[in-house]
């Protein structure tokens, strides 16, 4: 359950390492895996000045607010057989304003109802699908 003022790691490479909930894009207070949120950078890693003219656009600095998905939450997840899975740490994935990850690759692994809420792309980028 992510709500206003959480901090979630960002799992993907587009920069960012510390993102907190500014608000959650449906209408309820707090969200869940395969959501959609609103996030500023907390901590972001230091861009140097040979790669800052080449990738400027590219490159997540802190205070940016951005779109992003959670992929894993410390809330147990109820599975349809009964199951229940939760994970060590809140964790999302930036986007771009067409729905699409920021990063080209994901470092972690992710929950399986992303697949469930057509969030395809992040779960082919995935190395595991818990």
């Amino acid at each position: 359950m992510i709500q206003l003022k959480s901090r979630l790691t960002v799992i993907d490479n587009s920069g960012a390492l510390v993102a907190e909930c500014i608000k959650v894009l449906r209408n309820a207070r707090w969200a869940e895996v395969g959501d959609e949120i609103v996030v500023a950078v907390k901590r972001a890693r230091p861009i140097s000045d040979k790669t800052s003219a080449a990738l400027s656009a590219a490159k997540i600095r802190k205070g940016d607010v951005r779109r992003a998905v959670i992929v894993r939450t410390k809330k147990e997840i109820r599975r349809p057989d009964g199951r229940y899975v939760r994970f060590d740490d809140n964790a999302c994935v930036l986007l771009n304003n067409q729905q699409q990850p920021l990063g080209s690759r994901i470092l972690g692994l992710v929950a399986a109802e992303l697949r469930f809420k057509n969030w395809i792309k992040i779960v082919s980028l995935a190395p595991q699908v818990v």
